[in-house]
């Protein structure tokens, strides 16, 4: 039995107490620390004081690339590159502060996050492991989350070319400011 420190596992803990906060599924608890299913259970109960939700994970590649959720997804990965560029910044850390950076981002802008830690979470896994890739909008120059099988010599983003049906639902503020970072 290997002798565990008591600050990793108050790391630990803090960690899946910042992921809980955000609304984090147990499953992912589970995959970014190391504490047992019973104390994540207990922890949840804890700082939610109700029981965490069942069911399975996302996992699905579709959903980032329908048009809000991937305007969404495309401006939670450049706060979550722009932290791995230019700071020491890393895996779950990194992921918990461009979650929160983007939170503050949207409702700077009056809107609602459309983007879940957990899917948050799920879309950094994606990119990781190729699934997902970046495209540059030929129009705008920004980036944006792509199928990576998807020819993207021509990209063209959702704010650049909206879909007819687009944004038909009420929102708060216009389009184009969702992105100005």
């Amino acid at each position: 039995m290997k002798n565990k420190s008591i600050v990793c596992e108050g790391r630990e803990i803090q960690v899946a107490t910042d992921l809980i906060r955000l609304g984090a599924r147990l499953q992912m608890l589970e995959a970014e620390t190391h504490l047992s299913r019973e104390r994540l259970l207990k922890l949840y109960r804890e700082v939610k004081g109700v029981s965490p939700p069942k069911g399975m994970l996302p996992f699905s590649t579709d959903w980032f690339l329908t048009w809000q959720p991937n305007i969404h997804a495309s401006l939670f990965m450049s706060f979550h590159r722009f932290l791995h560029e230019h700071s020491d910044v890393r895996g779950v850390d990194a992921t918990i502060k461009a979650y929160r950076m983007y939170l503050e981002h949207v409702e700077h802008h009056g809107m609602e996050a459309v983007l879940s830690i957990t899917r948050a979470w799920t879309l950094v896994r994606f990119l990781d492991a190729k699934m997902l890739k970046y495209a540059t909008c030929k129009c705008c120059g920004g980036q944006f989350v792509a199928d990576a099988f998807d020819l993207t010599a021509n990209f063209v983003c959702g704010l650049c070319h909206v879909p007819a049906r687009a944004g038909k639902t009420r929102r708060k503020a216009p389009l184009g400011e969702i992105l100005t970072v």
